[in-house]
């Protein structure tokens, strides 16, 4: 597969899957064990809110290259809708960050991993 190729909503939506993932690993690890207590603590980090804070954090921190700043604006001008639940803006950010996971995932998943590792430092409540 050429990643040049893929679109950016094509690297958002496979950053999606792997940003939940990654989430629901780290909130099991801290023990977090039953489903509504999971659904709760997960939608701190795996919401389109959550997620523009983790960004917004980690850009003000310096952490992303030039070349996941230009994933970041491919994902972030690929969007097809907006779901209710979310305004523009966040949704945008929320779309680039899927797009860097994605991107990771299949060229660098060590960077990948260093990503969540950086996003995780907000804690539990991704403060």
């Amino acid at each position: 597969m050429d990643i040049r190729t893929l679109s950016g909503s094509a690297l958002s939506y496979l950053g999606d899957a792997i940003f939940t993932l990654k989430v629901r690993e780290f909130y099991l690890e801290h023990n977090y064990r039953t489903p509504g207590s999971l659904q709760q603590m997960t939608a701190k980090y795996n919401s389109a809110a959550g997620q523009r804070k983790a960004f917004e954090r980690l850009d003000q921190e310096g952490f992303f290259t030039e070349e996941e700043k230009e994933v970041f604006k491919r994902g972030r001008n690929d969007i097809s809708h907006i779901p209710a639940s979310s305004d523009l803006l966040t949704y945008e950010i929320a779309s680039g960050l899927e797009a860097i996971c994605g991107h990771l995932y299949l060229t660098d998943q060590d960077r990948m991993n260093e990503l969540f590792d950086e996003i995780f430092k907000g804690g539990v409540e991704n403060e």
